[in-house]
């Protein structure tokens, strides 16, 4: 990728930041309000009215949602990331892998923000920084690989097969609820734990409650395949991106 895409990416996800922040009276600190207020609901929910919190559940929940919400917002924002520039692609000829690119790096400048805030917030609140933090740079990238595949295919693939949209977000409801966003996944039964690790965002939140909240190392194996399908995954939707590059403006038509 030559320079010049690079500056395109960079100027895209930060246009979009600045537009995004000047629609509201908030501005950025919607970016805060948002996870906050989820954590809020899931609070009120499984903490005051069904009782299933306990001790710590506010960092445990909290660390589970900013998490997701860097996943699923990149992911669906990906979706349309070609249909909803579709006049731009007509137009001027740029590869369209750079459209979801765009939207990930939006979407990672506003969780590394979050983060940093949240990681304050466990500072303030007693957590002493452990040895095992060091490793919380490699789960980030290794979840930056994931996202970028996932959304990457997702974007690659809907201009072709626009019914994918449809059930998306229903796809992302679903993971919502069984990736241990709000409960620990440690703590079901061994059968059912056996199936919830499939799925790699799972793992990847397990990873960040273990390193920050635990101060433990993250399970490196389960990490590493998660890794290997991020890659393995990345070249097959680069592969269809480069095969429909001048297909997709003929048939957004």
């Amino acid at each position: 990728m030559n320079r010049f895409y690079w500056e395109l990416i960079w100027y895209k996800a930060t246009s979009e930041l600045k537009a995004e922040s000047s629609r509201s009276y908030l501005g950025f600190l919607w970016w805060i309000v948002e996870p906050a207020l989820y954590m809020v609901a899931f609070y009120i929910v499984f903490e005051l009215v069904f009782q299933r919190g306990g001790p710590g559940f506010i960092p445990f929940l909290l660390c589970g949602l900013i998490v997701w919400k860097w996943f699923g917002s990149v992911v669906s924002g990906g979706a349309n990331a070609i249909t909803s520039n579709s006049a731009l692609i007509r137009q001027v000829y740029l590869p369209k892998y750079l459209l979801p690119v765009s939207i990930l790096f939006n979407g990672t400048i506003k969780f590394l923000i979050v983060m940093c805030l949240f990681v304050l917030f466990l500072l303030l609140n007693g957590v002493v920084p452990a040895l095992a933090w060091l490793s919380l740079p490699l789960v980030i990238i290794i979840q930056f690989l994931f996202i970028a595949c996932i959304a990457g295919f997702v974007a690659s693939v809907v201009p072709l097969l626009p019914d994918i949209k449809l059930i998306l977000d229903n796809v992302l409801m679903l993971l919502f609820f069984i990736s241990g966003v709000f409960f620990d996944i440690s703590l079901v039964p061994e059968n059912v734990k056996a199936y919830l690790a499939l799925n790699p965002m799972a793992v990847i939140i397990e990873s960040y409650r273990v390193i920050l909240i635990n101060g433990n190392w993250p399970n490196f194996i389960m990490l590493g395949l998660v890794l290997f399908l991020s890659i393995l995954l990345l070249y097959v939707t680069y592969h269809i991106f480069k095969h429909y590059d001048r297909v997709y403006p003929k048939i957004l038509i």
